[in-house]
């Protein structure tokens, strides 16, 4: 099945250009463009894309607050939000992860990197740039203090915990398996509780929860 994508982006050279790229796909549809954060919201709903590649920087709504309302929509369904910034400290990335987004890119990376990262947002996983790693998720969070909802936390179980842990060290299943010791599809089991028991929708969010909640330290 065809993967449905809108484009939003302010520059109309841009949003061609990745049109072009994504369109040539033969599982890739372009459903849409949208050059504001509020123009994407509205195309949206009415599109229902299943992948909005979305640029941070935009007039009249940024990227950050289009992708919140997007995602907290009644009818948002399975959409998945992949952001595109100009720097790897782009002060709006941290924000993006809260709202909910799946990934992130940088602008100028190989157009090959943006047809994968599409398809990687659309299986459900979480996608980061090379140079948007960790390291920067730890650096926004140490700017806020745990939440210590210990409520939120307690849900889990110690070997969760451990679970959550390397999640938030941007560990893979199969390497969360060969760092407990167990099988792969237990690992993805367990990631997959962790998820639901924390309310998040991915792995992004669940880095920023681990972050928030305390479960990891920045900077440890």
């Amino acid at each position: 099945m065809d993967t449905s994508v809108l484009i939003v982006d302010d520059q109309t050279m841009v949003r061609q250009s990745f049109h072009a790229v994504l369109a040539a796909q033969p599982d890739l549809v372009v459903v849409g463009e949208a050059g504001t954060g509020a123009d994407a919201v509205t195309a949206c709903a009415r599109l229902r894309p299943d992948v909005v590649l979305m640029d941070v920087r935009m007039p009249v709504m940024d990227g950050v607050e289009a992708t919140a309302r997007i995602l907290a929509a009644a009818d948002a369904g399975d959409v998945r939000v992949l952001m595109l910034t100009t720097f790897d400290a782009d002060e709006y990335v941290y924000g993006a992860l809260r709202a909910g987004a799946s990934g992130f890119l940088l602008k100028d990376a190989p157009l090959e990197d943006l047809v994968t990262a599409v398809r990687v947002v659309a299986a459900g996983n979480s996608l980061f740039a090379p140079t948007v790693t960790r390291r920067l998720i730890a650096e926004f969070a140490s700017r806020r203090p745990p939440s210590v909802d210990t409520r939120r936390a307690d849900r889990l179980t110690p070997q969760e915990h451990k679970v959550l842990r390397l999640v938030a060290r941007g560990l893979s299943n199969r390497e969360i398996a060969d760092a407990l010791v167990i099988v792969e599809q237990t690992a993805k089991t367990h990631v997959s509780r962790v998820l639901a028991k924390l309310d998040v929708r991915d792995r992004a969010q669940a880095v920023v929860a681990a972050y928030e909640m305390g479960v990891v330290v920045p900077g440890e």
